[in-house]
């Protein structure tokens, strides 16, 4: 039985290690304080990874994972003075201020969470469980994850360092939805620095309450996955590549930049779409420096950084289950339709069904089918909210974000329009084409969450310039998006409406009331005996909301403290 003191201590440890096993290393970069945090979580994370996957590789003992936390004290105590001044940059403590509170109220709501349950998702957190113990307790190389798919067929970063921090604290459910929620809330340190980046340091703190109050943010952090962990990589990757194309020194940022998006693919396979658009957008862009050794320096040294890093898992995975079982695993490549025109058909009914919402148009939700009304209305807003890439953003979040984006594009200069516009035309047509398989439903969730944490950023940053009549729409649909998104999301994961609203029902009765695919989730969670991180800190709901609420009264206070 997990219990709240070795939670805590996970916590502690997670963050401790995720931001200061590589600072010894970001602390001597030629970079301003707010990104040598940023490049030490990437390469905290990487080295997390790297330590976790010879540890597999080798079969040390599991104890041995306790060199990690020991070579962070030691790190960080050796350069204490570094830290010490980074403690004193006002961006920095706004910046650690914000993701603290952001990670929060991730928890708190993943302390609410009873059963899995919206729209179709189901079995996936069951098969990263498993994947995180593959690592850590050396299973079978042919074991089936689900019965069915092969270890190939999902990279493995992400499951790496959750297996690592399990493996110190203790190897249970509770902590697996622990390390996965804070790795998942992680995400939000590279966007907020791309919203300073575009608006400056007022933009960190409005950032996070624009995360607190998106649904696609808050759905994907509390169901533990992998997705949110790459977008974080994703983002951070970007954030590095402007600042390369920049820089009269390109060398570092872009090395860490192609570090990032290497490790991003190695934790989610949907970090590809950004891939096949930077890359090709590194040497447009570059095209005036070529005859710069510096320039052919960076990329030359990025390159090879990117390629060492993929080496770890795509050379292994090739000399272990050869080039069929690496390359043809993953569901991007056994799903794809068998002629030319049908995948071209296939690709442009899932943008359109990814654009124009399900409500607009007929669906089939027979999958849906429920007796419960809240579970009813709390499926249809959820597949709006995770599947439709305007509505991804917030009810009239991507209203506000069309409008800022057009009076942006008429000052920007015509490198920059250009850019952006391959950039988010390429992610949304290669993140939606790369899915294998037909969705009528949409597609946003997949490929896109790095792009609509972008796209929060940048509203977070031109909020200044956004009329009073904006601002008022924008607040109103937050009000929605947290109650119609959130708030009913996690009073269905926690029964509670059926607590409050019809006492003294019988369980099997309440449980049954719900789609087929949540009670598929409700099943597995019984079957393997399961104890949910809320059910082991045992905390009341009405504590938990109450500890919610205070959260984001806290982040808004933080806006209007921040305010220039």
């Amino acid at each position: 039985m997990p219990t709240l003191l070795s939670l805590i201590l996970c916590t502690g440890l997670v963050v401790l290690v995720a931001f200061g096993l590589a600072w010894p290393i970001a602390s001597r970069l030629r970079l301003d304080l707010p990104e040598k945090l940023l490049a030490a979580l990437v390469l905290s994370v990487l080295g997390v990874y790297l330590f976790g996957w010879v540890h597999y590789l080798a079969g040390w003992p599991r104890l041995w994972l306790w060199a990690l936390p020991a070579l962070t004290v030691v790190g960080l105590a050796g350069h204490a003075k570094t830290l010490r001044i980074a403690a004193a940059d006002p961006t920095v403590r706004a910046l650690l201020l914000a993701q603290l509170l952001v990670s929060a109220i991730c928890l708190g709501w993943l302390a609410l969470v009873k059963s899995y349950s919206g729209g179709g998702w189901a079995g996936d957190w069951f098969e990263h469980w498993e994947r995180a113990r593959f690592y850590i307790e050396r299973w079978s190389p042919d074991h089936a994850f689900l019965g069915h798919y092969a270890l190939t067929a999902r990279p493995p970063l992400t499951n790496v360092v959750t297996g690592v921090f399990l493996g110190i604290t203790r190897v249970d459910f509770a902590h697996y939805q622990l390390v996965s929620t804070l790795l998942a809330s992680l995400a939000f340190t590279p966007a907020a620095l791309l919203a300073r980046r575009f608006g400056g340091r007022p933009a960190i703190p409005l950032l996070a309450v624009l995360f607190m109050v998106n649904p696609l943010f808050i759905q994907n952090a509390a169901f533990p996955w992998t997705k949110l962990p790459s977008a974080c990589l994703v983002l951070a990757s970007l954030y590095f590549f402007l600042g390369a194309r920049d820089a009269a020194q390109p060398a570092q940022p872009a090395i860490l930049g192609a570090t990032a998006l290497a490790a991003g693919l190695l934790a989610h396979y949907s970090a590809a779409p950004y891939l096949l658009v930077l890359t090709p957008a590194w040497f447009a862009l570059g095209w005036l420096r070529r005859r710069h050794p510096s320039w052919w320096r960076a990329t030359g040294l990025a390159s090879l950084a990117a390629i060492l890093v993929l080496a770890t898992w795509f050379a292994w995975s090739l000399l272990t289950y050869g080039a069929r079982g690496t390359l043809l695993a993953n569901s991007t490549v056994t799903e794809q339709a068998p002629a030319i025109s049908a995948q071209a058909a296939k690709i442009a009914l899932n943008l359109r069904d990814s654009i124009v919402p399900f409500f607009l148009r007929d669906s089939d939700q027979k999958f849906l089918a429920q007796r419960s009304p809240w579970g009813w209305w709390r499926d249809q807003f959820f597949q709006a909210y995770q599947l439709n890439l305007f509505l991804a953003f917030g009810s009239v979040a991507w209203l506000a974000l069309l409008v800022s984006i057009a009076r942006a594009a008429r000052t920007a200069g015509p490198t920059d329009r250009l850019f952006w516009a391959a950039f988010i035309g390429g992610t949304v047509f290669l993140g939606i084409a790369v899915h294998g398989a037909r969705d009528t439903w949409g597609l946003a969730h997949i490929c896109l969450q790095p792009l609509i944490l972008l796209g929060l950023a940048f509203l977070a940053a031109k909020w200044p310039d956004l009329g009073r009549g904006w601002r008022l729409a924008l607040l109103a649909g937050a009000v929605v998006d947290l109650f119609a998104g959130i708030a009913l999301h996690f009073a269905v994961q926690n029964f509670a409406l059926d607590r409050w609203l019809t006492p003294g029902r019988a369980p099997a009765d309440v449980f049954t009331s719900y789609n087929a695919v949540a009670l598929m989730n409700l099943q597995a969670k019984l079957q393997s005996g399961f104890v949910f991180f809320g059910e082991a800190i045992a905390v009341p709901a009405v504590l938990v909301l109450a500890l919610l609420f205070a959260l984001l009264i806290i982040a808004l206070h933080r806006v209007r403290s921040a305010a220039p």
